[in-house]
């Protein structure tokens, strides 16, 4: 835990230095979505969540940004709120991307040991409509029980007419206590309006637990 609120600071802390200079763009987003679902797991006990967040980027490639969820863990843990920051830049027809997480948990009991911090390297590359991409994320002291963890992804995207785009991804979640898992899912997203989005997709994981099972998430999103 007390990584994960250094992480915070840090990323307040580059909202501070990147305060120097004007944002480039500041965006925000608020939505709901019918379970929210993390690597393959309902984090909200296969309920509805509402969720927003907002983004700040910087013409130097560096960004800064919050984000908080309803959870439903079956205690007194009410929310996620995520921290981030990070450096976005392009090499060799590559959109590359290296930042850390926080991920803090309101009202966590204080033996859970919820919340922790991640750090990401990512790359993607564009072929005309199509986006590949590749992500690795680790962890020192991960969620709970678990300590070291690394999770690595692969995702692409399709946009096949105006409006419309189909993504998916698979990835593999790596831990030191709990057993490890594979997790993918896949769906469609529709630009209703410049501001309004609808997401559907399917998870699923290769773990036989209730709220690790097959579901279809519905999710409607403004961003402005």
């Amino acid at each position: 835990m007390k990584l994960a609120f250094a992480s915070a600071a840090a990323v307040v802390a580059l909202f501070a230095a990147a305060g120097s200079a004007n944002a480039q763009d500041v965006s925000w987003n608020v939505g709901v979505t019918s379970d929210y679902v993390y690597r393959g797991a309902s984090q909200t006990n296969e309920e509805f969540a509402i969720q927003g967040g907002v983004d700040l980027t910087f013409e130097s490639g560096f960004y800064a940004g919050a984000w908080a969820s309803d959870v439903d863990f079956g205690d007194d843990t009410s929310a996620e709120v995520d921290v981030y920051g990070g450096y976005r830049t392009e090499a060799g027809g590559f959109a590359l991307d290296f930042g850390v997480i926080g991920y803090l948990y309101v009202d966590e009991p204080t033996e859970a040991d919820y919340s922790f911090v991640e750090f990401k390297a990512a790359a993607s590359r564009a072929f005309g409509p199509v986006t590949l991409g590749a992500a690795v994320y680790f962890s020192p002291d991960f969620f709970g029980v678990d300590e070291e963890a690394t999770y690595v992804e692969a995702n692409g995207s399709f946009a096949p007419a105006d409006k419309w785009t189909v993504s998916g991804a698979v990835g593999h979640q790596s831990l030191n206590i709990s057993d490890d898992y594979t997790t993918w899912n896949a769906g469609v997203a529709y630009a209703v309006t410049e501001n309004l989005s609808i997401d559907v997709r399917y998870h699923d994981t290769d773990v036989d637990a209730p709220l690790y099972e097959g579901r279809a998430v519905g999710s409607l999103k403004f961003a402005f």
